[in-house]
C-alpha cells in the first residue's frame, strides 16, 4: 500500500503570502523609485532640464556688426564693406577633410590656392568653429552646393560681410587692413575682457587705422535665437538683439592728393609725408612701394605672402615711419637755427670756402660737393647753395651733446606720437647714445670723435630719421616755432546717433627760438626756391615756397667722386626734399625721399612741386614736365 503525502496547506499558504508581499513589496519600491526619479526630474530638476531641452531646441547665434566706414577727408570711401556667399566647414565634424574637398571639388571650383589658404587657417585658427574654403561664390555655385548638401555634413553656406578697399594699394600703409584673428590675438581679446564683443567675428584690424582704432571700427556684437533641428540645421528666427553697427572715420587724408604723389613717384620706392603746419592733420602718408590690402582679408596665401615677404623692394615696410635714413643737407637749417641760438654764428659771419675743410696737422680733408669751393658763404649762402664746408667748420666748434639737445626739442631721434602703430624713434647721436650703442666694443669703439660730429655736421655719420621726421621738424619752422602732432584722425561719427566728435589739435611743443633767428631761417629756405638748388623745379609756379633739397649717401666712395651712373642702383645716394608752401602762410609743409634717387633736387623736389601744384592750385602733375626735371636738373644739394 502506497501512503498518501500529507500536504501542509498552512505552510503553502504561508509560503506564498510571503513570496506575493515580497513582489509586491518590490514592484511597489520600484514605481516609488519612477515617481520620485520623475518628481525629482520634473519637479526638482525641472528648469536645469527644461533649459538643456531648449538649448537642443533653440541655438544662440552671435550677429557679427558691420564694420565702421572708413573716409577721407573729403568723404571718399576708403574702406568699406559688402555682403557675398561664403562655402564654410566645421572641421571637427568631418572625418576625412581631403576626401569632402575632392567631391565637393566636383561641384564648387575650389583651386589650390583655396586649399592652401584653407590648410593654412587649420593651422593658425584652432579656435574657430567654422572656416571658409571658399569665398564670394557665385548664385550657381550656392545652388549646385544646395542640392547636393545632404552630402557633406559640416559644410554650410554662409553669407558674410567683406570688407572692400576702393583705392587698391593707395594708401595702403596708412589705411592698413584687416585679417583672420589668430591664437595669439585670441588670447589679448581674451585677457582684455572682449570675448564676447567678438563673438562670432572671425577678422581684426592689422595694421595702419584699421588697426589703430579696431575699438572704433568694431562695433558691438548682437544675437539671434534660431529653432534647429536634429540635424543642426536652422528652422526658424525666434528672436534677434540686433548689432550696434561700428563708427565711421574720417581721416585727414586727402586720397586725391595721395594717388597725385603715388602716381608722381611711379615704380620708385620711397617715403612721402604731408602735413598741415597748423594743426597737425596728414593730407598724405606714401610708402611706396605698397601693397593690396584686400589680399589679406580672406587669409593671404603662401605664395602671395612670400612675395610680399621675401620683395627685396620690402612693400610691407613702412617706410615713412620705420625707414631711418641720413637726413644729408636737410638738416642744414636745423643745424643753422641751432647756431644762431647758440650764438655760435650770426646771419652775416662768414667763411671762405676753398671746397674743402681740413683741421691744423691733419691729413684728411672733408671735401665740399663743388669743386672749388663756394667763396665767401654766409648763414644765407649756406642753405641757399648747400655748401658743405661751412657746417663742417660750424660742426668742428660744437659740442655734439649740444646740438644734439637742440635737435631733440624740434622731435629728432623721438617717435612723433603719429596715432597709428610701428613709428621708430631713429638715431640722434651723442657721446652718451655711442657709448651706449657701441658698450661691448673696445674703449677707443665707444669714445666720440671730432670726425664724428664733422660727418654729422652735413646730416651722415650716426643720424638717422624717418620722413615723418623731417616733415615734422619742417611744420614747426613753417608755423613759427609750434609743432603739432601728427595725425590720421580727423573725426569719428557714432553709428548710432550720427553724432561727429572731432579730434582735437594737439601741441607737441614750441621750440621757444628768437623770431628773428627763425625768420632768417625761413628766408633762406625761400632762397633755396628762388635761387638756390630747387630753383629751377619750381620756375613758373604761381606760389611763392620754402624748401631745402638733401642728399644722403648709402656707402663710402674712399675719396673717390661720386658718378651715379657708375653705381648700382641700390647703392646710389639717397635723395631729400624737405618744403612748405606758400611761404608766408602755409597750409602744406612735406618731407620727400626717394631711395636711391640721386641728388635731392632731380628726383624728390619734382614730387614735392606736384604736390604743391594739387594741392594749392588744383593742378594734375604734367609727366612730361616731370621727366624734364629728372633729366636736366643737376644742381648738387
Amino acid at each position: 500500500m502506497v501512503g498518501t503525502a500529507i500536504k501542509n496547506r498552512e505552510a503553502e499558504l504561508n509560503t506564498f503570502r510571503s513570496r506575493a508581499l515580497f513582489c509586491g513589496a518590490c514592484v511597489l519600491l520600484a514605481f516609488m523609485v519612477l515617481a520620485g526619479r520623475m518628481i525629482y526630474l520634473q519637479v526638482i530638476k525641472r528648469e536645469y532640464y527644461h533649459t538643456l531641452a531648449e538649448a537642443n531646441r533653440i541655438s544662440v547665434v552671435p550677429v557679427v556688426p558691420n564694420r565702421g566706414l572708413i573716409l577721407d577727408r573729403n568723404g571718399e570711401v576708403l574702406a568699406a564693406n559688402y555682403s557675398a556667399y561664403t562655402l564654410e566647414v566645421m572641421p571637427a565634424r568631418v572625418p576625412n577633410m581631403e576626401k569632402a574637398l575632392d567631391d565637393l571639388a566636383t561641384i564648387v571650383d575650389i583651386q589650390p590656392r583655396d586649399r592652401r589658404r584653407f590648410k593654412r587657417l587649420m593651422e593658425e585658427s584652432k579656435n574657430f568653429e567654422s572656416l571658409p574654403i571658399r569665398n564670394r561664390l557665385s548664385e550657381e555655385e550656392v545652388a549646385r552646393f544646395a542640392v547636393n548638401r545632404y552630402r557633406f555634413p559640416g559644410f554650410d553656406i554662409q553669407a558674410r560681410l567683406f570688407r572692400n578697399y576702393p583705392h587698391g594699394d593707395v594708401a595702403s600703409h596708412a589705411i592698413g587692413y584687416i585679417g583672420r584673428i589668430n591664437d595669439a590675438e585670441v588670447k589679448k581679446i581674451e585677457a582684455a575682457g572682449l570675448a564676447s564683443k567678438y563673438k562670432g567675428t572671425e577678422h581684426i584690424g592689422k595694421l595702419g587705422v584699421e588697426g589703430s582704432y579696431e575699438a572704433e571700427l568694431h562695433g558691438i556684437t548682437g544675437s539671434k535665437q534660431v529653432e534647429i533641428d536634429a540635424a543642426g540645421r536652422a528652422i526658424r528666427s525666434l528672436s534677434t538683439s540686433a548689432p550696434r553697427a561700428g563708427n565711421n572715420l574720417t581721416l585727414t587724408l586727402d586720397i586725391k592728393l595721395q594717388r597725385v604723389v603715388e602716381d608722381v613717384f611711379g615704380d620708385r620706392r620711397g617715403a612721402f609725408v604731408a602735413l598741415d603746419p597748423r594743426n597737425g592733420e596728414i593730407l598724405a602718408l606714401v610708402s611706396k612701394p605698397g601693397f593690396d590690402p584686400g589680399l589679406f582679408i580672406d587669409g593671404i596665401d603662401p605664395q602671395n605672402w612670400d612675395l610680399l615677404n621675401t620683395s627685396i623692394d620690402k612693400p610691407l615696410l613702412n617706410r615713412a615711419l620705420r625707414g631711418a635714413y641720413p637726413p644729408g643737407s636737410t638738416l642744414k637749417p636745423f643745424l643753422a637755427l641751432a647756431a644762431l641760438e647758440s650764438g655760435k654764428r650770426t646771419p652775416s659771419q662768414g667763411i671762405s670756402d676753398a671746397g674743402f675743410f681740413a683741421l691744423p696737422g691733419v691729413a684728411h680733408r672733408w671735401n665740399d660737393d663743388k669743386k672749388g669751393g663756394h667763396g665767401w658763404v654766409d648763414m644765407y649762402k649756406s642753405i641757399v647753395e648747400s655748401c658743405d664746408t661751412y657746417y663742417y667748420q660750424l660742426a668742428a666748434e660744437t659740442d655734439i651733446d649740444k646740438t644734439a639737445d637742440f635737435l631733440r626739442l624740434i622731435g629728432f631721434g623721438a617717435k612723433t606720437g603719429i596715432d597709428i602703430d610701428g613709428e621708430v624713434e631713429g638715431i640722434l647721436p651723442s657721446k652718451a647714445w655711442k657709448e651706449k650703442r657701441f658698450a661691448r666694443a673696445a674703449a677707443d669703439a665707444r669714445k666720440w670723435y671730432l670726425g664724428d660730429s664733422i660727418s654729422a655736421g652735413i646730416g651722415q655719420g650716426y643720424n638717422a630719421f624717418t620722413p615723418m621726421q623731417l616733415a615734422h621738424g619742417v611744420a614747426a619752422l613753417a608755423n613759427q616755432g609750434i609743432a603739432y602732432r601728427p595725425r590720421l584722425l580727423k573725426a569719428v561719427t557714432d553709428s548710432g546717433s550720427g553724432a561727429r566728435r572731432d579730434m582735437d589739435a594737439v601741441i607737441d611743443g614750441k621750440l621757444g627760438v628768437n623770431p628773428q633767428n627763425l625768420e632768417v631761417i625761413r628766408r633762406s629756405l625761400e632762397g633755396v626756391v628762388k635761387e638756390g638748388t630747387s630753383a629751377r623745379v619750381f620756375t613758373n609756379a604761381g606760389y611763392i615756397s620754402a624748401g631745402k633739397t638733401g642728399t644722403a649717401q648709402v656707402f663710402g666712395l674712399k675719396g673717390e667722386k661720386y658718378v651715379e651712373s657708375r653705381v648700382a642702383e641700390r647703392l646710389r645716394d639717397h635723395a631729400w626734399y624737405i618744403a612748405y608752401a606758400p611761404a608766408e602762410n602755409p597750409t602744406i609743409a612735406l618731407a620727400v625721399l626717394v631711395e636711391n634717387g640721386g641728388f635731392g633736387a632731380t628726383a624728390a623736389a619734382p614730387i614735392a612741386r606736384a604736390a604743391f601744384d594739387y594741392h594749392l592750385l588744383g593742378k594734375q602733375p604734367d609727366p612730361k614736365l616731370i621727366q624734364a626735371f629728372r633729366k636736366n636738373a643737376e644742381e648738387p644739394d
